[in-house]
Order: C-alpha cells, then sequence, then structure tokens
C-alpha cells in the first residue's frame, strides 16, 4: 500500500495542511475541493492513519498527521531538489566542484564563499581540502577542478591562473630568542648563525626551487601549526602569515624582526587560483573563483592595504573592486619559504 503513495498526494497533504481548508488548497492546487477531499482520503487509506479530525467546520491536523507532515515536506522538497539538479545538469552545471586550497590562504574569505556556493548552487556537491602540503598535484592531475595556493613562481604550461588577494608573511621569533634583541636590520651572516623554521613539503611543486632562504640552518616543517609552536617556544626564526599570527603580535608572544635583504614590512606572498587550461571550471567554478575575489576584496578593506598589482602572462585581470594585489616578480621579492 505504501508504495502507491504519490507525490501528489503528498503536496495535497501539505497545501491542506498550509491552507487550513480543503476548498482553500483546491484554489491554491486548482482543483475543485471535492478532488482534494478524495484524495486525502485514498492517502489515509494508505496509510492507515488518519491525518485529518474533519468533525470541526475546518479540518484539523490529527497527531498522527502533524507527526507525518514534516516527513511530507522533506520529500517533497527532496524530489525539488532533484528536479532542479537534473535541469542544472542538463544545462552544463558541474554536479560536483572540488577545490583544494593552500592552508596560508585566510579562512574568512574561504568561509564566506563557501557559504554562499551553498545556497546559490545547492545541487552542486562541493568538496574541498585545505591543505598543508602540495596543492598543485591534485589539479595536475585532474582529482581537483580548482586549487588556491601561495608562492607560485612558476606555473607549469598546462595551468591557467588567476590571481587572487597578497598576505603579509612578516619574519618572526619569539621575545626570547637572541634574536629578538636586534633592533636595527639583522644582517644575513647573523642569521646565518641561526635556525629558520620553514613551512614547505619536497613534493610541492609550487614551492620547489630556491625559496630565498635567510639561513642556512633550516628545520622544514610541512605542518604550519608546528612551525608556530616551534616559534613560540623559542626554538628558530620564521615567516608566518599575519592574519595568523596578530594576536601573538598584540600579546608579545611574538615579536617581528627585520632582515638586510627583505622588505621593511615583511615579505608578501601572493595568492594565485589555478586550473586546468584544457578543463576550465564549469558555470558553478567560475562562480566559486569570482566570489572568491569578491570575498578577498571585503576582507582585505579591513587590513592595510597593498599596492596593485599587474597581471601576468594567462592570467586573467583581477574584479575591479580587488586592487589590493601585489606581484612578487614584478616589484622584484624574492619568493619566500612560510
Amino acid at each position: 500500500m505504501f508504495d502507491g503513495v504519490s507525490l501528489d498526494q503528498l503536496r495535497t497533504f501539505i497545501a491542506a495542511a498550509d491552507e487550513g481548508s480543503f476548498s482553500a488548497a483546491g484554489r491554491r492546487l486548482r482543483r475543485a475541493q471535492s478532488v482534494v477531499s478524495q484524495t486525502l482520503a485514498n492517502l489515509e487509506g494508505q496509510l492507515g492513519v488518519k491525518l485529518f479530525d474533519r468533525r470541526a467546520r475546518f479540518p484539523m491536523l490529527t497527531d498522527q498527521g502533524r507527526a507525518l507532515l514534516a516527513d511530507a515536506r522533506a520529500v517533497a522538497g527532496d524530489v525539488d531538489l532533484f528536479k532542479a539538479r537534473a535541469k542544472s545538469l542538463a544545462g552544463g552545471l558541474e554536479p560536483e566542484l572540488s577545490v583544494a586550497v593552500d592552508v596560508v590562504f585566510p579562512l574568512a574569505p574561504f568561509t564566506a564563499t563557501v557559504a554562499a556556493f551553498q545556497k546559490e548552487f545547492p545541487a552542486t556537491l562541493l568538496r574541498f581540502d585545505v591543505e598543508s602540503s602540495a596543492v598543485i598535484e591534485p589539479v595536475l592531475d585532474g582529482r581537483c577542478t580548482i586549487g588556491v595556493i601561495a608562492s607560485l613562481r612558476t606555473a607549469p604550461p598546462q595551468l591557467t591562473c588567476e590571481r587572487l588577494l597578497a598576505v603579509r608573511t612578516p619574519i618572526l621569533v619569539s621575545p626570547q630568542h637572541p634574536l629578538a634583541t636586534h633592533r636595527a636590520p639583522i644582517p644575513m651572516a647573523v642569521l646565518a648563525e641561526h635556525i629558520q623554521l620553514v613551512h614547505a613539503d619536497p613534493s610541492d611543486l609550487s614551492r620547489a626551487g630556491g625559496f630565498g632562504l635567510l639561513s642556512p640552518r633550516v628545520w622544514r616543517l610541512s605542518h604550519l601549526g608546528a612551525k608556530l609552536a616551534f616559534l613560540r617556544a623559542g626554538l628558530g626564526f620564521g615567516i608566518m602569515p599575519l592574519h595568523m599570527i596578530e594576536a601573538d603580535l598584540a600579546s608579545g608572544a611574538l615579536v617581528q624582526i627585520t632582515a638586510e635583504s627583505a622588505p621593511p614590512e615583511g615579505y608578501v606572498v601572493a595568492m594565485t587560483a589555478v586550473y586546468r587550461t584544457d578543463s576550465p571550471p564549469g558555470p558553478a567554478g567560475r562562480w566559486f573563483i569570482d566570489r572568491l575575489k569578491q570575498e578577498d576584496a571585503r576582507w582585505l578593506n579591513e587590513k592595510a592595504p597593498l599596492p596593485a598589482a599587474a597581471t601576468t602572462q594567462r592570467e586573467r585581470p583581477p574584479s575591479r573592486s580587488l586592487a589590493i594585489v601585489r606581484s612578487l616578480s614584478n616589484n622584484g621579492l624574492p619568493a619566500v619559504s612560510r
């Protein structure tokens, strides 16, 4: 009997409950009151429960009817979502979008983009990984449609790049570290006597090559949280994204130092969205990148502005609202280890 329950019966049940009468439900569904009444009677017979108490002037939901109404709404909603997804797929919308994000990227604009995406594209399954190591590889091998990466100096030829925001990365030490006592820019010879903590993964193509290291004594950590803990413990000096250590600077848990070879305000890491040129994002992926740029701009408006950047070959221009980016190569800044 239950297999005979139809979506039409459930929609009639929902309409009658919402409108408070069979006649009003009929007007909403453009059906005669008698058709609505008969449809609900058939549904009650198939379910074996009374949904409405008809003894009063207007039908009232029974306890069983109230309990089943939520389930009816859920079923009808799932069918609507199913139909919407099928319609979207027929129009070229991706059934799934996968994004790999470098852990250095600020979480505030990313989470805002994800929340907006879920509302805009409920029929597209969104998968993402916030990585502390390689991000380019899953894009190259097709496991992810979009990658959000940092410190990419030369993109592989099969990738298209779009500039996102830029992140300040000052050089930091614990106040107990010997380097914390230097008030002037620190000579390279002095830095070379101390351990530099570097966030890097040898398998990550985006960070291969010369990292612009400031000391030959290097400890490489693939976990950014471990690097921060080592910095706080005074085990070395290192570069960290400013948005991750603002509270440490404010509390005095970390202090900023300056190297003679580095800009006074610290290095700047350019974040970039990448995807395979032969497999560009569809409507949902395109929307995700554009929305990420908008959220970047909102987030950057709350931060100290950075100079605007020119785009490089194969890059799309950033949105007009995102004028606060910096091209490391065009400004002569070395790539930095993180």
